[in-house]
């Protein structure tokens, strides 16, 4: 069994190395602390251990700078388990098709997931801006483009609505009879007023994605580029740079959501491997309020017996919705805090007692109170400090050699991806 160190307990003088052993992390981990106190510092040592450790890794980070400091960390023997995804890479965008899904059971996932997406990115509190005749359109709709073997995007969906040719080529392929019943007897006898009325609404939720060239060079491939059933089976390395400077809040929070869709999607998948197959695979997600969504929930819930270790961090425990919040203290195993405001003091006090509120407001940086995971018993709170960065191993990767390799192994030219879209959107 191997392990990470996350710091040291200083107790009367003597030191003693905090050691967290890979078992107990699948129960989860959750960290909170203001900002600058050192929260990334510790994931990213985390996240480099477990690389050394050969173990799989997914990395999301919304600034990009942890992602800059693993990268130039990468040992050599590792360098071809490296994905990088970057958006701002415009020259080389790797495709991410949330609808590229084979099964029903795939099928009916990911609508479920786009249809949270939506609410996420333009109802986030369910005002009735997406409602039930939006969420209707959209499930048929998907399961519509999603039919054949091409599969299809999100951006083909409106195309559905303003194109007859394509929406009959899709309906071949149709088996499922609600949704042979939309076309037929809804949207067949629904006048073209009534139509063009819905459609306005209907297909300004997409505007941002079909007009935006980076989106639209991400999500209009028809496949993804990277296949996170293979990243997590084969234990390897995903380094998500979500940095809003870069591309933006709206379309990093968009691809967020995404991605954690996709990969809980490839994680449920494990259901149906033996238990002793499901190696264990890491995940981390820097400042996660931005991506908060009930994908989090149920990842908290059920990942763990699929091998999933989920360790999350922010800065205020307000940030969350309430299922989130009742969620991290209901199922996560290990909880960590830097210094944080009275409010969260006020809330996460009887987690960590006998320390008090003050304790929890007048930590110095670098310093935590954890309460952790060992050997399947939560231990008591302990107060420790944080190791500095860690030094690069002896022998590392070439930082620009990953880079090459993440493009010719999951990006595609810009031109060749601008031309297929144009093909399937004409």
């Amino acid at each position: 069994m191997s392990y990470v160190k996350i710091g040291n307990n200083v107790f009367r003088s003597k030191t003693t190395p905090i050691f967290f052993p890979d078992s107990d992390r699948l129960r989860h981990t959750y960290m909170i602390g203001k900002t600058g106190v050192g929260k990334s510092t510790l994931f990213a040592n985390m996240a480099l251990q477990d690389i050394l450790n050969f173990h799989g890794v997914c990395f999301i980070d919304p600034h990009g700078e942890s992602i800059d400091w693993l990268l130039g960390r990468i040992p050599e023997g590792r360098l071809e388990d490296v994905a990088l995804f970057d958006p701002s890479d415009a020259e080389y965008p790797v495709g991410l098709n949330l609808l590229d899904a084979k099964t029903p059971q795939e099928k009916d996932f990911v609508v479920s997931e786009l249809i949270g997406i939506f609410y996420k990115l333009f109802d986030p509190q369910k005002t009735g801006i997406i409602g039930p005749q939006f969420e209707h359109w959209l499930r048929n709709a998907s399961l519509t483009v999603m039919s054949g073997e091409e599969g299809g995007s999100i951006l083909e969906i409106p195309k559905l609505f303003t194109d007859k040719r394509f929406e009959l080529k899709k309906r071949k392929s149709l088996k499922d009879p609600s949704v042979m019943e939309f076309w037929q007897n809804q949207m067949g006898k629904t006048s073209d007023f009534h139509k063009s009325e819905m459609l306005n609404y209907f297909s300004s939720k997409f505007g941002h994605f079909a007009n935006n060239r980076l989106m639209k060079n991400i999500l209009g491939q028809s496949q993804s580029g990277i296949n996170f059933d293979e990243i997590i089976a084969k234990q390897k390395i995903l380094l998500v740079n979500l940095s809003k400077g870069k591309i933006g809040e709206l379309n990093a929070f968009a691809l967020g959501l995404i991605l954690t869709a996709k990969l809980q999607a490839a994680i449920l998948k494990r259901s149906a491997m033996a238990q002793d197959k499901r190696l264990p695979f890491y995940l981390f997600v820097d400042e996660f309020q931005n991506l908060t969504s009930d994908t989090f929930a149920s990842m908290l819930s059920e990942s763990r017996k699929y091998g999933l270790g989920v360790h999350l961090t922010n800065q205020y425990f307000s940030q969350l919705p309430e299922n989130i919040r009742s969620s991290i203290l209901g199922n996560v195993g290990s909880l960590i805090a830097f210094q944080i405001g009275m409010e969260d003091a006020e809330k996460l006090t009887k987690e960590f007692h006998p320390f008090t509120e003050d304790d929890l407001t007048n930590l110095e940086k670098h310093n935590f109170y954890a309460r952790l995971s060992l050997n399947g018993q939560i231990s008591q709170p302990f107060s420790a400090v944080s190791l500095p960065p860690m030094d690069a191993p002896a022998k590392t990767a070439p930082e620009n050699e990953i880079v090459k390799f993440s493009r010719l192994a999951y990006g595609k030219v810009k031109l060749l991806v601008e031309e297929q879209i144009k093909y399937q959107m004409s």
